[in-house]
């Protein structure tokens, strides 16, 4: 086990209580028990846009956006990350707004350079809403060719249970 992985976890939920924000701090707490440095970034309070489609990091840019915004920020820690887990709520059948700008943003370098391992947590209201987000993830983790660690998913009977906190902690041990 690599005992000092360096662990990003963007949470994009906008409820700071609420129950994707608990998943991704019972993650990073696991991680940190079990030696990992974890660093949690609420996207959800940055102000992100879209990408532009404008070609200027593929161009005069050198791998750097045009668009200075808070996704500055990120962009040294998911350059250092070896792990990125994405913790987001489910609003209408896939992830949501507030980590999508981020994901998509990550265009100009095409993809995180370090990343090896990812995990996707998420919540929703409703159960089986889930498909659309996890095959989203699927594929970022093949084009980016990092493991995929797993899943967790709450709907409402499941949040902030032990039995989920349960899940999230194994989840983080598998680093």
């Amino acid at each position: 086990m690599n005992t000092n992985m360096k662990v990003l976890i963007l949470q994009a939920s906008p409820r700071a209580n609420g129950n994707t924000a608990w998943m991704a701090e019972e993650y990073k707490k696991a991680a940190e028990a079990a030696g990992h440095e974890a660093t949690l970034v609420n996207v959800s309070k940055k102000k992100i846009a879209g990408c532009l489609a404008c070609e200027y990091c593929h161009t005069r840019g050198n791998g750097a956006c045009i668009q200075k915004d808070d996704m500055q920020e990120l962009y040294p820690l998911m350059a250092e990350a070896e792990a990125l887990v994405l913790a987001a709520p489910i609003y209408y059948f896939a992830l949501n707004a507030q980590i999508q700008a981020p994901i998509q943003r990550m265009y100009c370098v095409n993809k995180p350079a370090k990343v090896v391992k990812m995990a996707l947590l998420m919540s929703s209201y409703s159960p089986g809403v889930y498909d659309g987000a996890t095959a989203e993830f699927r594929d970022i983790c093949n084009y980016w060719s990092a493991e995929n660690m797993g899943v967790v998913t709450a709907k409402n009977d499941e949040q902030k249970s032990e039995e989920t906190k349960q899940k999230v902690v194994a989840l983080a041990e598998k680093l």
